[in-house]
């Protein structure tokens, strides 16, 4: 049975083992207890993503003392925006064609940044 398992596709592997998650969780009737560790997902994820821009902010702070003023008004109001847009869905949750503008906004402060790093790099 080993052998069958270690021989199997991993895409198809990976599936059986969703479907049997699920399964345990509707025999179990784990619905509150998936939901509550969504959650704690949510505020995982969340925390994960401040520190890794705490840190690269921190590392980058010197470099980014020296732009123009103009630059780092971008670069700074692209991420409070982007902070906001990410405490707004999960303050009051996007659905539908929020969703969209959820991801659009991200997009663009994460687009914002870059572009502004990337020209602040490439200028000096």
């Amino acid at each position: 049975m080993r052998a069958f398992f270690s021989n199997m596709n991993p895409t198809l592997r990976g599936f059986l083992i969703i479907l049997a998650v699920v399964a345990a969780v509707v025999a179990f009737q784990l619905e509150a207890s998936l939901g509550a560790l969504l959650v704690l997902a949510r505020i995982a994820f969340l925390i994960a993503i401040v520190f890794v821009v705490y840190r690269m902010w921190r590392e980058r702070r010197a470099e980014i003392g020296l732009w123009r003023l103009r630059p780092r008004i971008v670069f700074y109001g692209a991420a409070a925006l982007a902070v906001a847009d990410l405490v707004l869905d999960w303050y009051g949750g996007a659905r539908g064609l929020q969703v969209i503008a959820f991801v659009a906004v991200l997009v663009f402060c994460g687009l914002a940044m870059w572009r502004t790093w990337h020209d602040q790099h490439h200028l000096a």
